[in-house]
């Protein structure tokens, strides 16, 4: 049997969000810090955020900006998350969070 470790990697995002979900609090956390960290180099420096006075950050894990409203570029396919997470969405700050967007392809 493999660890879960061991699948992350290959998983998809849907795979990757149901082992999340058995994290503790801790881990949780850690890994929204790591979010953070990675947001400020490219949801901060996006295009589509350049001159709106958007001070979220994270869309893909928060869901969409309420400031925002013109996609100018998008930065989300060069993010580690992205990678890291099998995201395969673009403009989460206009469109909505990772979730949400692969629960409407489902339906």
């Amino acid at each position: 049997m493999t660890s879960d470790d061991e699948r992350f990697p290959t998983a998809s995002f849907e795979e990757k969000f149901k082992m999340f979900a058995v994290m503790t609090d801790s881990q949780r956390e850690a890994a929204a810090e790591n979010v953070i960290h990675f947001c400020k180099d490219y949801c901060g420096k996006c295009p589509t955020n350049q001159g709106t006075g958007e001070t979220a950050r994270a869309f893909c894990s928060l869901g969409k900006s309420e400031v925002i409203q013109e996609q100018k570029g998008c930065l989300c396919g060069q993010c580690p998350i992205s990678k890291t997470m099998s995201l395969r969405w673009d403009y989460y700050c206009t469109q909505g969070k990772a979730l949400e967007l692969s629960e409407a392809e489902r339906r």
